[in-house]
């Protein structure tokens, strides 16, 4: 679609929406950029913008003069697609993209997009390392916290873009369509935004949406689920698997990662040359290995980068040891399986904090899979008390309530006694208590730094 001097809407005045209204002013498109909330004042949408030349700003209602004169809706990953006004904009046959869908009509290079309810962002974090060993130009986005918009217009035929994408990125797609995908795996989430878990896989499985046979789809072969999906695709497959050796594809065999392909087996690395630690961590490699191959990086650059990569920022972070409880930041076990994972990744005792803001989880198998490991839950936010519930009924009693992350923090340093772990691993989102994710892991730090030895 030609941009210029057509009517764009901009929905949604985070990060993305700005980032996707400085792109359509780039291409000379006349730009309104909407927030439905009445509360938010002009002036600070006119700050987050900087230049408003060529901008109309809109807050609160949209008059059906205005949807009237409409070419093109561009909305936010966090505004839902269902709402009445992004409804009543459909059924005027005005075309609606995503800002990812807006981003890919400019890109120029190669995409490799990565999505997953668990790891996506460490795998795409650890595929731009790879990529920037070996490539001249390569911008890392999307749901990793970097609008596509801001970017794609310094992409070249020869450069990479990596892009993590969720699964509110992936319902709006229309061209968009990578190299390479890739797709991690997917248990429940999000069930608040989707609906239902048919919907949720449809927006995951999106990401192949427009690849053919000559494009490749990396997939986790011990999801059953993503195994079903490999059967459908018309697109080249390359599974992993952390489970069991494979015919074709990168596996892990004891300690060790290979690949396999053509009959030809290599060894990539031992898992203890890795600095991230945790099986699911070993599957995020596998999964950026393949990527990588798919995109003939050579197979010395990728051992290189991958020993080198060091964890994610609120992935399963040591912080630091105090008094000799050593404190780990997994503030973004935003789901109870990222939650999961993290407490699998323990090694011994450890004080646990959990609870949030409610995406209607079930925290049955995160409760189960304790296992011994947590000594004590100190429980938050939204669904303290259905995660109490949930608790009881698997017969684990030694939760307590807290009513400030502060307390919680005491309670922790409290309970927790030389040897022992503290990890903050919630299997909820942090709206409410926090802005994000991020906010409630830096809180947590700040915290576990002030400390007293």
């Amino acid at each position: 679609m030609e941009l210029e001097n057509k009517n764009v809407l901009v929905m949604g005045t985070g990060i993305s929406g700005i980032a996707a209204t400085n792109l359509l002013k780039k291409v000379k498109a006349n730009v309104i950029l909407f927030d439905s909330n009445a509360d938010l004042a002009k002036e600070e949408v006119e700050k987050r913008l900087g230049n408003t030349e060529g901008v109309t700003i809109i807050t609160g209602d949209l008059s059906d003069e205005v949807i009237g004169t409409l070419d093109l809706m561009v909305i936010s990953p966090g505004v839902p697609t269902d709402l009445p006004i992004v409804n009543k904009i459909r059924k005027t046959g005005v075309v609606i993209w995503g800002e990812i869908e807006l981003a890919y009509q400019f890109e120029k290079g190669h995409v490799a997009a990565i999505t997953g309810t668990n790891g996506k962002t460490t795998t795409t974090a650890l595929t731009g390392a790879i990529m920037k060993a070996y490539f001249e130009k390569v911008f890392v986005v999307g749901n990793i916290g970097i609008p596509y918009t801001s970017s794609v217009s310094k992409t070249t035929d020869d450069s990479v873009t990596v892009a993590e994408m969720s699964s509110f990125q992936l319902e709006t797609i229309q061209d968009f369509r990578p190299s390479v995908s890739a797709i991690l795996n997917i248990t429940p989430d999000h069930l608040n935004r989707h609906h239902t878990m048919e919907k949720y896989i449809q927006a995951k499985v999106n990401i192949t949406k427009n690849q053919t046979p000559y494009d490749t789809c990396v997939l986790n072969y011990e999801d059953e689920i993503l195994r079903e999906v490999g059967k459908k695709l018309n697109v080249h497959v390359i599974y992993f698997s952390s489970e069991r050796e494979l015919e074709e594809g990168i596996f892990l065999r004891g300690e060790e990662i290979f690949s396999r392909f053509d009959g030809i087996e290599t060894l990539i690395c031992n898992v203890h040359d890795l600095k991230l630690i945790g099986k699911h961590s070993y599957e995020n490699v596998m999964a950026g290995v393949a990527i990588a191959i798919s995109l003939d990086v050579p197979m010395d650059v990728i051992k290189k980068a991958i020993c080198a990569f060091e964890a994610v920022e609120h992935r399963i972070e040591y912080v630091t040891t105090k008094r000799g409880v050593k404190y780990y930041n997994d503030s973004k076990g935003t789901n109870p399986d990222a939650a999961i994972k993290a407490i699998q990744s323990m090694s011994t005792k450890t004080v646990l904090i959990g609870g949030g803001y409610d995406k209607n989880s079930d925290y049955k198998e995160w409760i189960e899979a304790f296992d011994g490991k947590v000594k004590k839950l100190v429980l938050i936010g939204q669904t303290k008390e259905k995660i109490a519930e949930t608790a009881r009924e698997c017969g684990f009693t030694d939760y307590v309530f807290a009513d400030t992350f502060e307390e919680a923090m005491a309670i922790c340093i409290d309970e927790a006694k030389p040897g022992e772990a503290v990890l903050l691993s919630p299997a909820c989102a942090s709206w409410g208590m926090f802005k994000n994710f991020e906010q409630r892991g830096e809180i947590f730090k700040e915290l576990v730094y002030k400390i007293e030895e």
